[in-house]
């Protein structure tokens, strides 16, 4: 599950304005385990039975918890159904040239996490409630009129606009509802549990991104094969205004802790000039974002290689579901195996095994071939993920690790906008202009070997050494 289905969206809000209220990090990967029955109590851990926990899961959480974190189930659902048919959609059904496709594929993906950096603030200004419902009401408008670009009652509007630009707008405007969606279902998380309970929350939150994740692309495969491509995303749009009814019906506004501090506008953008303004940071940051420049292959030119020199009539959509699938089975394991390994090591060599499983299609185009290479590609995101955030808390100033946690998402973002540039250009011309398509991937581990090199020398510049959690 990429990103947001390996690294949670994080907003900075997230991070500041609800500090207080969660102990835990806004990432998927908790190291806090549902099920460990110990817990601290006037400074001293306790232990307590299954029966007892069990009642304290019952009594934790109000209903507002529950409701917000179903809903995240649809909301990825959404997004990953939608991704998972775009990039094809766009090529095959839109007529949109190949460089043109994976620019705009890459920019449906990275604009959800720079529009996060106002997104938690204004959640926090509106209130979860109003934020969830405005936010669903968004998504459902801008799903129904991606799938809807072709329709003949949009005739006058592909006329009168070039379908380039209103491809463009209707990108983005996702990006405005996610912004959203995820800093209220994490504050929601944090506000309508009870401490004895939040890291339990926390887990709840996690896994349940992860179905939604998975369950998207084989809700697409299902109406792509049964109802039309375009449909994908009128599913996803009924999808997430079920939710935007469900809120208005069931939501109630969780209490707001009085110790809380809710993030400001100006507040946000001071956080962000802070960071942008530590150039050690930064080159960080940039440095790896190339590892999701080489990630996000997989919703961008993967699905047109796919069809285009494979198989056309492959499903692409059951396809995808490789990688969600590998990292809700082998997460956890992974994570134990690899916990004595350095936060930088394993970080190092997630992005290595990524980069090279891509050459696994390039030396057989298959389709099993595809699947074991998104395999592999998961086997390095799931390496590398938890490890990540770790590494950047030591990046990050004494006492503001916070405000850099809240800010290290950002090579997401760049990865997909360069990745979608990048990724439909490379395939343009190795597929369409040279005829040797299999040279993508080739050029995509090349980048993503030279990523790992880079992090090597920058290591050694840095000098930042993290032990191992483990």
């Amino acid at each position: 599950m990429q990103c947001e289905h390996t690294l949670v969206l994080a907003t900075p809000s997230a991070f500041t304005s609800l500090s207080n209220l969660a102990p835990e990090p806004r990432f998927r990967y908790n190291r806090a385990g549902p099920a460990d029955p110990v817990c601290a109590c006037a400074g001293e851990e306790r232990r307590v039975s299954f029966g007892q926990r069990l009642q304290e899961i019952r009594d934790g959480f109000e209903p507002a918890f529950w409701v917000a974190n179903v809903s995240e189930i649809f909301e990825r659902l959404s997004y990953y159904g939608a991704f998972s048919s775009l990039a094809n959609y766009l090529h095959e059904s839109l007529n949109i040239p190949t460089q043109q496709t994976g620019a705009l594929a890459g920019l449906f993906g990275g604009m959800v996490w720079f529009l996060a950096i106002l997104g938690g603030a204004v959640a926090d200004r509106l209130g979860f409630r109003r934020a969830l419902s405005l936010a669903y009401l968004i998504l459902g408008c801008a799903y129904f009129l991606l799938g809807s670009l072709g329709a003949a009652w949009m005739a006058p509007v592909r006329s009168a606009v070039p379908l380039t630009g209103l491809l463009a707008f209707v990108l983005v405007l996702p990006a405005l509802g996610i912004a959203m969606v995820k800093p209220s279902v994490v504050g929601t998380t944090a506000r309508a549990s009870s401490e004895n309970v939040r890291s339990i929350g926390y887990s709840i939150y996690y896994t349940l991104v992860n179905v939604g994740g998975a369950a998207g692309p084989y809700v697409a495969s299902w109406a792509h094969r049964h109802l039309g491509v375009e449909n994908v995303f009128r599913v996803s749009a009924l999808s997430v205004l079920l939710m935007f009814v469900a809120v208005l019906l069931f939501f109630k506004e969780p209490r707001r802790s009085g110790d809380a501090k809710t993030a400001s506008l100006a507040e946000t953008a001071k956080n962000l000039f802070t960071v942008l303004t530590n150039p050690r940071f930064m080159l960080f940051l940039l440095i790896f974002s190339g590892y999701w420049i080489v990630f996000w292959q997989q919703y961008i030119v993967l699905p047109i290689y796919i069809h285009g020199y494979i198989d056309p009539h492959a499903d692409v959509e059951l396809i995808l579901i490789t990688d969600a699938a590998t990292v809700i089975c082998l997460q956890f394991l992974v994570t134990y195996l690899t916990r004595k390994i350095p936060a930088f090591r394993a970080i190092t060599i997630g992005t290595l095994v990524s980069a090279l499983g891509w050459l696994i299609v390039a030396s057989h185009p298959a389709v099993w071939a595809v699947v074991l290479s998104i395999f592999v590609v998961a086997l390095g995101e799931i390496v590398l993920s938890p490890r990540y955030y770790e590494y950047i808390s030591r990046l990050a100033p004494p006492g503001q690790q916070g405000t850099y946690m809240g800010f290290a998402f950002l090579p997401i973002g760049i990865g997909s906008l360069v990745g979608g540039w990048l990724g439909g250009r490379l395939m343009h011309h190795y597929g369409e202009v040279v005829q040797r398509p299999a040279q993508v991937w080739w050029a995509l581990t090349g980048i993503g070997v030279g990523t790992t090199l880079l992090m090597w020398i920058y290591h050694f510049i840095v000098k930042t050494d993290v032990p191992s959690q483990g």
